[in-house]
């Protein structure tokens, strides 16, 4: 196996023993760096130090990835225009910000009788939203509710630069 001292210089390849008696000498421990690689890259190090290091990467890493959330709006089946219109400009900003949006349709007393209006809603929202967003599944009626998942698009993604925010601010 390769091996590597703790300062950074190689030792060259040596055997195993050899490897394990020189980080007893230094009083370091002997970490296999590279498995995968011909022949195996070992380093003399503080095992301790190297999983912490390794910790802080990984930690440094997950701050920069973005977490997909689940955004809910909520309509009922004799929501108005405008409001739908409010509520699909929420969306809009949800999907161009990378998380999904669950749509919800909530029927109450007689509106059970009628599911075609909020299955008409939710297909004008996703028609809608359509250059932003793609419906992951077709609608579902569960219980009293009608809901939808829609996913951010290729285009949301890759975009993400919303009009909304190209609206001047109070006092410009």
């Amino acid at each position: 196996m390769r091996v590597i001292d703790s300062d950074g210089s190689q030792l060259g390849i040596i055997t195993l023993a050899e490897a394990l008696f020189k980080a007893e000498q230094v009083g370091l421990d002997l970490v296999e760096i590279s498995a995968g690689a011909e022949p195996p890259v070992c380093k003399i190090i503080d095992y301790g130090k190297f999983r912490y290091q390794v910790t802080k990467k990984e930690k440094e890493s997950k701050k920069s990835q973005h977490q997909v959330k689940v955004k809910e709006i909520k309509v009922k089946p004799n929501t108005d225009s405008h409001d739908l219109e409010t509520k699909t400009k929420h969306a809009r900003e949800f999907l161009v910000k990378g998380n999904k949006v669950r749509v919800t349709c909530v029927f109450r007393g007689r509106e059970m009788m009628h599911p075609e209006f909020g299955h008409k809603l939710l297909k004008q929202m996703t028609d809608d939203l359509s250059d932003v967003g793609t419906p992951e599944a077709p609608s579902k009626m569960m219980g009293k509710t009608l809901s939808i998942v829609i996913g951010p698009g290729a285009k949301a993604v890759a975009r993400k630069t919303p009009a909304i925010e190209n609206k001047p601010k109070l006092g410009e």
